[in-house]
């Protein structure tokens, strides 16, 4: 088990009063698939878990290949494919024993069964809700909807605070001009926070020998190092947005994060709490110790006795 330095800097994290001991998220769709997973990267040192996406229905998603490594990252078109809301009450009904909060996360095709699944996952001890408004590369779902325009951002989200008290997190894309602006539209709507940013594109990669793309929807949504620069800024973004219009809501920075020195990058931008998602593909499930173990370095060095310390030092 990932053990902590008790004489290291503090990293614990608060998000809507629910308590991270350090700020390392495992991503939606990376090993979130059950109770002894959550339970592997508990034990791998993560601060906490968000589950894979689900839908009302069960989902078989797109065709293989859905997920293909490359120099710069990864480029995946997995389509949802889940096994329905019941099922994951099912798997999801006791979460006593896993260590650290589990975060779910909704999608649907519109604000009525975004809030119907909300409301469902209620029955299971999630600790807040995250929704994904922004996947690059499945129709009806995402950006291939129209979810990430300010005013769909809104109305998803206000359905969605009329059915739960729990922390709302929006996922909003990087694929857009003006992301504070998606951003504070959700903030609008009643989400408590924003999770900032799902995967860019879509983009492809083409197979030479056979004279055809690589995935299986051929467009997929690009992650991992390429990523990481887009994902600081639109943090920056968002951060700069809400300061301008008086918001002081959590932000969850996901996009390429495979160090501490990452993950410092992003709070010093504006994040709160750092998703992880292809780096466990990368460096095993024990990257989140890794990060964690290094992002303690990277504070002492920088004399940093806290992330409050370091949190949006790159806004003034």
């Amino acid at each position: 088990m990932a053990t902590e330095d008790s004489t290291a800097p503090d990293l614990s994290v608060d998000l809507c009063g629910i308590t991270l001991r350090n700020p390392t998220i495992l991503a939606s769709g990376i090993l979130g698939l059950s109770r002894g997973l959550l339970q592997r990267v508990a034990d791998s040192g993560t601060g906490a878990a968000t589950i894979k996406s689900v839908t009302l229905e069960p989902r078989a998603g797109h065709n293989n290949p859905t997920v293909i490594a490359y120099e710069a990252g990864m480029l995946n078109a997995v389509g949802y494919s889940n096994p329905g809301i019941d099922a994951t009450l099912d798997e999801f009904s006791d979460l006593d024993e896993v260590p650290i909060p589990v975060f779910a996360s909704a999608v649907g095709q519109n604000a009525e069964e975004f809030a119907e699944a909300t409301e469902k996952l209620l029955q299971c001890d999630f600790a807040a809700i995250e929704l994904p408004l922004s996947c690059p590369h499945t129709p009806g779902y995402g950006t291939m909807a129209g979810h990430g325009t300010p005013a769909t951002t809104e109305e998803i989200a206000r359905a969605v605070r009329q059915v739960t008290d729990k922390p709302v997190f929006i996922k909003i894309s990087p694929n857009v001009s003006a992301v504070g602006e998606v951003a504070l539209a959700a903030l609008e709507g009643g989400a408590d926070g924003i999770t900032a940013v799902n995967s860019l594109g879509p983009g492809m990669i083409i197979n030479l020998e056979t004279r055809t793309p690589v995935l299986g929807f051929r467009a997929g949504g690009v992650t991992g190092p390429a990523l990481r620069p887009v994902a600081v800024r639109c943090i920056y973004d968002v951060r700069a947005a809400m300061r301008r219009e008086g918001w002081d809501a959590p932000i969850i920075g996901v996009g390429g994060v495979s160090t501490g020195r990452h993950a410092l990058e992003m709070i010093m931008a504006g994040a709160n709490a750092v998703g992880v998602g292809t780096a466990v593909y990368q460096r095993g499930p024990e990257v989140f110790a890794k990060i964690r173990n290094e992002l303690q370095r990277e504070c002492n060095k920088l004399h940093i006795s806290c992330l409050a310390d370091a949190h949006a030092s790159a806004q003034e």
